[in-house]
């Protein structure tokens, strides 16, 4: 395609029009829904535009406007958002708190000049080191989860000297080359081979873990850092069993490797607690924050680390950067967010909503042992494991036809991930799981 930028500016008129408007005429909606596909399909991703559609009933859908725990696509249908943007949506969609801190912010000052000191990044600092546990003072701001994992595997090596890492099978901490090492599954790293000098043992196997740091120990190939989420994500929301995040916290004291925990999913108060590794009362050395850090109004992250990790770092303030994480906007919306989290007691809440949810999908488990497994988790970071990877895309389906919105995880097909918002109604709690019920009454029967 050649430039065209007489055509461009027509275009982007006509786009900045529909933006500008509450509510579509029939034909616009018409006109968003075909041109949505056909530009996806050329410029975009073919590949994923057919994935997409794979779940949808009657025709593409084109998400359009959102607020609390649901979303309407272009022509007014509603879903219940049991996904939340893979656990974005921690103080709901749009929450009015959120909002306003960003749009007030947007009056003032959008970007900082990068070259003088912008006041909320170290008032968003100064609330982060309140809200981690232990020792962790001092924050680095990213545009995303995966860049605080790479701000963490650097600040590892900054601080050790060393270079060997150690993450868990079934891991998943993002698809950028650093993080991509630890990330476990051959699909999204064999074609980037080889990778930063990654190795990974067994999820929650304490002797595989020492026996690894021993080893490097004993050769000179010292490990920088293992790597470890609380709760596996992508892994299927799987918890760290009782005791491991303990012992691999004395593994790493015991060899002066770093421990870092990825709570980029299970952080800002998602399991119940602010962060999930405060179920087990254990401190990192660094700290990976991301998706519903922002509150789902705008993206953000956080490298959270101790005056021991951030040493030379600030002996060398250059080392790391970023040009547009920390924005005004972004710590605009991650200062709310916490504010938010606190003021309405979200964590409490996400602890008595997963109970609840638990408790109601473990039981339909026991009425559909066929197609439905069990339930796990903590709050509402959840997993409903199938008897298989078919059964599970099928139930997705039969929940999107109901207007259910959920998704699977990258690396264990047979879980399908529960993680609305943290302010999701009880109601919209008992619309879910009597949808859920018909279709597993549904798949069921073709079992």
């Amino acid at each position: 395609m050649a430039q065209d930028l007489k055509g461009a500016l027509a275009q982007s008129n006509e786009v900045m029009d529909l933006i500008s408007k509450k509510t579509l005429s029939p034909d616009e909606r018409k006109k968003v829904i075909k041109e949505s596909v056909e530009f996806w399909n050329e410029h975009v991703n073919a590949g994923f535009l057919q994935y997409r559609k794979s779940v949808s009933t009657d025709y593409t859908a084109v998400e359009w406007e959102d607020e609390g725990a649901v979303f309407r696509d272009v022509n007014g249908k509603e879903f219940i958002d049991m996904l939340g943007g893979f656990g974005i949506y921690v103080v709901g969609h749009r929450h009015p708190k959120v909002l306003k801190a960003v749009t007030d912010q947007l009056q003032k000052q959008a970007i900082h000049s990068q070259e003088l000191i912008d006041p909320l990044r170290t008032y968003l600092a100064k609330l982060v080191s309140q809200i981690t546990p232990g020792d962790l003072n001092f924050s680095f701001f990213s545009n995303s989860g995966t860049e605080s994992v790479e701000g963490c595997l650097k600040m590892a090596m900054l601080t050790t000297g060393r270079r060997k890492l150690v993450g868990t099978i079934g891991a998943f901490h993002g698809k950028t080359l650093g993080a991509l090492g630890g990330t476990s599954k051959a699909f999204f790293r064999e074609q980037f081979l080889p990778l930063l000098n990654w190795m990974h043992v067994p999820f929650g196997d304490v002797d595989s873990l020492a026996m690894v740091l021993k080893s490097g120990d004993f050769t000179g190939d010292r490990v920088a850092a293992v790597v470890i989420e609380p709760i596996q994500g992508e892994g299927g929301i799987v918890v760290a069993p009782p005791g491991y995040l303990q012992a691999a916290r004395d593994l790493c004291d015991q060899y002066g490797a770093m421990l870092i925990f990825d709570e980029v999913q299970s952080g800002m108060g998602r399991t119940g607690k602010m962060c999930a590794c405060d179920h087990d009362g254990v401190t990192p050395d660094l700290m990976a924050l991301g998706k519903g850090f922002g509150g789902g109004v705008m993206p953000i992250g956080a490298v959270v680390g101790t005056q021991k990790t951030w040493q030379k770092f600030i002996d060398n303030p250059f080392l790391h950067t970023t040009t547009f994480g920390g924005n005004p906007l972004a710590c605009a919306a991650a200062i709310a967010t916490i504010h938010v989290l606190l003021e309405e007691d979200l964590l409490q809440a996400a602890a008595e909503k997963g109970e609840y949810l638990l408790k109601h999908i473990n039981a339909l488990a026991a009425r559909y042992p066929k197609v439905l497994k069990l339930a796990r988790g903590r709050g509402l970071m959840l997993g409903m494991e199938f008897m298989d990877n078919d059964l599970g895309y099928k139930v997705a389906t039969e929940l999107f036809a109901r207007q259910i919105l959920i998704s699977g995880t990258y690396i264990n097909a047979r879980v399908l991930r529960i993680e609305p918002s943290l302010t999701i109604s009880y109601p919209q709690l008992d619309t879910f799981l009597a949808r859920l019920e018909e279709s597993l009454k549904a798949v069921s029967t073709k079992v």
